[in-house]
């Protein structure tokens, strides 16, 4: 693999999304790439931190689906300004820079058209908020940008099945609880399991 294989994932970090977030760090490992994202940001100079992680990442997985207004009648702003950020690094970068690729998710096809149409000819694609769809779209994109061999979208949704089903006898043998486990937790047992099951 020619480039450096960490995949920033910019997405809704809320539990209804939760499914979705999982099935794309778990379908990143099994395709030998690596996941990162503005978690490991903290909060102190979080933006400054979020740019330094999309600079040291060759590419992007850019989630959209989460446009509705919250309690406050204000909608989320932090997807597009990651993907504006990855874009712009993209273009106005390096040579090393210039060699990122994204991917762009929504739920629906066609949809992002309606609040964000500057993106018109880049083709995102749906997932209608299913992780197994998730999945696929995932794999076959990182597929395209690589030229080693990786498991196919069915085995991984088959993967991540059984990887749900071993979940919380994991996060116990850890010492964890789904409420404690942070995402360093989650991605430390999720390799692992990847690793152990697909190596």
């Amino acid at each position: 693999m020619d480039n450096n294989g960490n995949v920033f994932i910019n997405c809704p970090f809320d539990s209804e999304y939760s499914p979705l977030f999982d099935a794309i760090l778990f379908t990143v490992f099994c395709c030998s790439f690596r996941p990162r994202c503005a978690y490991e940001a903290g909060d102190e100079d979080r933006l400054n931190r979020i740019c330094a992680i999309i600079k040291e990442c060759d590419y992007g997985i850019h989630d959209l689906s989460r446009t509705e207004l919250n309690a406050e009648n204000l909608p989320r702003f932090n997807m597009p300004l990651e993907l504006g950020i990855f874009i712009g690094a993209k273009r106005f970068g390096g040579s090393h820079q210039k060699k990122k690729h994204y991917l762009t998710l929504d739920t629906e096809k066609y949809r992002y058209l309606k609040f964000i149409s500057d993106l018109g000819g880049q083709d995102p694609k749906e997932h209608n908020n299913d992780p197994a769809e998730a999945i696929k779209r995932v794999r076959n994109w990182l597929k395209s940008h690589s030229d080693g061999s990786m498991p196919g979208a069915t085995a991984i949704q088959n993967h991540y099945r059984n990887y749900l089903v071993q979940r919380l006898n994991l996060l116990i043998e850890n010492n964890l609880t789904e409420e404690d486990a942070e995402y360093s937790d989650t991605t430390s047992i999720m390799e692992a399991w990847v690793d152990f099951h697909l190596s």
